[in-house]
């Protein structure tokens, strides 16, 4: 992999092979970091930065589950998201902003400095070349999320992805584009990384918030989009066996933007190929950074 050329990393713009933390780093061992990913894109007023403040103020919301202090203001995350995009001359990009419990104490309630990073750089589609006009074949996992009151779903901690992890690399294992994990309950949950959307008759249907799962910034966008646009939508628990009775059938997130799914184990979803409802939203995403679509809410922070 080609990495930039520049990182923002406690505090200062560093080249990247300069920003290291000790091997005896608390969240190496146990998990406690939290992070974003955000998204850059080049639109025709110039590089901007998809809803930029709620991602970082996420980023605190999580640090706050843990009890992580960051010890930078939201506006430094966000001049620093700005700062390395700008240095490493992108328009187009992916950010990770971080943080993460550092050297100090030993022990998983040991104190510790908070250390934090931003970096960036050029990514495509993240699931693969072609899959936001073709779709993916996905599959449910046998792995399951995690049960309420266990690890907070509503954190994106890192410690959280040892779980999607799991989900995806079965997944791959298995020859599938990406794999579905099921609630504790054995309802839907999410994706490994992505949250889910399915169609019923020109109805956009999602699971909730206590289905263990992050409540995506993207999901809530497109939730946004598709009611200002006269799409119903509906959240709800759902069974496994609808991912194979919808008429359509996409995952989203930062990095997956909006993903077809063609098919589920095996099973077709709908004609096989994106959905009319599908591809309206996708329209609708996209068209924020074309100018097609109107930015009522602010959602594009210019870099």
């Amino acid at each position: 992999m080609h990495y930039p050329e520049w990182i923002w990393h406690n505090g200062s713009i560093k080249r990247w092979a300069e920003a290291t933390t000790h091997v005896m780093s608390h969240a190496l061992h146990y998990g406690s970091s939290v992070f974003e990913g955000i998204r850059s894109y080049d639109t025709p007023n110039g590089p901007a930065i998809f809803r930029l403040t709620d991602h970082n103020r996420r980023l605190f919301q999580s640090a706050k589950i843990h009890e992580i202090d960051i010890p930078y203001t939201l506006d430094e995350l966000n001049a620093a998201c700005r700062e390395v995009i700008t240095r490493n001359g992108f328009s187009a990009a992916y950010l990770r902003p971080v943080a993460w419990r550092g050297l100090g104490g030993f022990g998983l309630s040991a104190d510790t400095p908070v250390e934090a990073a931003v970096a960036t750089w050029q990514m495509g589609a993240y699931l693969g070349d072609d899959v936001l006009e073709q779709g993916i074949d996905a599959c449910v996992s046998s792995w399951q999320r995690f049960a309420p009151n266990t690890i907070p779903a509503g954190a994106k901690a890192g410690g959280n992805y040892l779980s999607g992890q799991l989900v995806a690399r079965e997944a791959r294992r298995l020859g599938f584009g990406e794999g579905i994990a099921l609630a504790s309950t054995g309802l839907l949950s999410e994706g490994a990384g992505e949250n889910l959307f399915l169609v019923f008759d020109g109805a956009l249907h999602t699971t909730p918030v206590s289905a263990a799962l992050l409540n995506g910034l993207t999901r809530h966008s497109l939730i946004t989009l598709a009611r200002a646009n006269g799409i119903e939508v509906v959240e709800r628990d759902l069974p496994r066996e609808y991912l194979y009775l919808c008429d359509e059938l996409f995952m989203c997130g930062t990095a997956a933007e909006i993903t077809p799914i063609r098919s589920v184990d095996g099973r077709q979803v709908g004609a096989g190929k994106p959905g009319p409802v599908t591809r309206q939203l996708q329209d609708l995403f996209f068209g924020l950074f074309t100018g097609t679509t109107p930015d009522p809410h602010g959602w594009l922070e210019r870099v």
